[in-house]
């Protein structure tokens, strides 16, 4: 059984966790960091920004049920790719939206659907998506793994990644995992 790891950051990794667990063919997420210069940094460290790294997930899945455009396509319609350092309040390069690829085959397909974004000018605003190698991936601590299904009712949870989890529903109902 073939498995490829798809590296994403679109804000606070709680949010893009809580949605990829949901999705046909995904095996595993785990939260964590990349595209820093710290070596194996803290979340304290992550937050006050002067790590370079952003928060992200790391995406298990199963190619031969759902593509890795697939995830970009629910990537780019639950988070906002145009600003810069940002996803509504969390404001920072830690929550920079970016995609670190893992082989040439996906650094093109990412390419590919930020252009066909960009050229069916979905947004006001210009894409500011990063596309980079991926680096090493520092495993975020134990108490962010699954946070929103541990934490439903946190206010953060509620309203900020609840949303964002019912908007995958909404638009992607044939991707849930049954």
């Amino acid at each position: 059984m073939s498995r490829e790891i798809a590296t994403l950051a679109g804000g606070c990794f709680w949010c893009l966790e809580a949605v990829y667990d949901e999705m046909k063919g995904v095996d595993s997420v785990e939260s964590g960091y990349m595209g820093g210069q710290v070596p194996n940094p803290t979340y304290e460290q992550v937050c006050n920004g002067n790590t370079g790294h952003a928060e992200v997930i790391q995406v298990s899945f199963d190619p031969a049920v759902t593509s890795y455009r697939e995830l970009l396509e629910v990537f780019f319609v639950i988070h906002d790719p145009t600003t810069l350092n940002r996803q509504g309040n969390d404001a920072g390069t830690q929550y920079r939206s970016a995609i670190f690829y893992h082989s040439p085959e996906q650094q093109a397909v990412a390419q590919d659907v930020i252009a066909k974004l960009t050229a069916a000018k979905l947004w006001d605003d210009p894409i500011v998506t990063e596309v980079a190698a991926a680096e090493k991936f520092y495993v975020a601590e134990s108490y962010h793994q699954e946070y929103y299904v541990r934490n439903p009712r946190q206010s953060y949870c509620a309203f900020v990644v609840a949303p964002k989890v019912a908007k995958f529903r909404k638009h992607f109902i044939e991707r849930l995992k049954k």
